[in-house]
Parts: structure tokens; C-alpha cells; sequence
């Protein structure tokens, strides 16, 4: 059965359901649950415009989301956006919600000056990065990512 999608930006209406889905992303990178955590960061970014939030839809039902966080590169002079979170339900998986999603988030973007859209993947997420690279995105063959963990 084919999937009537709807893909807009998110509200603060939708924290609620949005709130469930982000605690189930956060379970997959094997985070402990905490449902009232997930709801406090995404109503604050929704509050504070810290990110950009897109959430699919079908029949009401939200059953996926794309975040977006705003980011410089001073090298080449231009404002982009790190295509950080990406989750879909797991019972409506390989049925174009992430790549309605992504393709949302590019057309944002683009409408916003934007230069780039980035993002990371696991090394092992292979579903992800075939659906990454059928969508244009390359894989940076030059740059290592580094990290310092602060403890916080």
C-alpha cells in the first residue's frame, strides 16, 4: 500500500507525537529512554529557532522527522545546515518517508541561501547511506571528523 505523505515544518502542536518519535531515535543510538528530556529539547529549539524540525505525515499520523541545526564555514564564506537527526517509524521503513523527508529539508534549504546541506551516518548504516548517496550526497574523502569529549 502506497503512503500519502505530508511533509511540513514542525510546530510546537506537534511535540507531543514528535516527542515519542524522538525518544525512539534516541533508544536506536541506544540512549536510556526519557521521554520528558526529548519533549524539553525539542520544545526548546522550537522556542529558540535553534533548529529546523520537518515532520511526515500520513492519515494524522506522524511517522517521521528530519533536524536540522544552522552552521557557518568560514573557509568558504557561507552559511549551511547540519542534517543531524533522522528517524522514521519502524513499521512504515522503506516506504519513501525518509526520503520525503530529506527531499523537504533540501528544498528548505535551498529556499534559505543555504550552500550545503551535511550530515553523519554510522559506518555500519548501510540502508541510510544508500538512501544518501540515491539522493546526491557524497562521501567526504578528504576530511577525518574528529571529537573531544568535555564530560558534560
Amino acid at each position: 500500500m502506497m503512503l500519502t505523505l505530508t511533509t511540513r515544518l514542525a510546530t510546537a502542536d506537534d511535540l507531543p507525537p514528535l516527542t515519542l518519535l524522538f525518544d525512539q531515535y534516541r533508544q536506536f543510538y541506544e540512549c536510556v529512554s526519557d521521554t520528558e528530556a526529548a519533549r524539553c529539547w525539542l520544545d526548546t529549539n522550537i522556542q529558540q529557532n535553534r533548529s529546523v524540525i520537518f515532520v511526515a505525515l500520513a492519515d494524522d499520523q506522524m511517522l517521521g522527522f528530519t533536524q536540522l541545526y544552522p552552521a557557518l564555514c568560514s573557509v568558504d564564506l557561507v552559511n549551511y545546515f547540519v542534517l543531524y537527526d533522522l528517524f522514521v517509524a519502524e513499521s512504515v521503513r522503506q516506504q519513501g518517508v525518509a526520503r520525503s523527508l530529506m527531499n523537504a529539508a533540501k528544498d528548505w534549504a535551498i529556499q534559505q541561501g543555504a550552500a550545503r546541506l551535511d550530515l553523519e551516518t554510522a559506518r555500519d548504516n548501510a540502508p541510510g547511506q544508500a538512501l544518501y548517496r540515491s539522493l546526491g550526497y557524497r562521501s567526504d574523502e578528504v576530511f577525518l571528523k574528529f571529537s573531544l569529549d568535555l564530560g558534560q
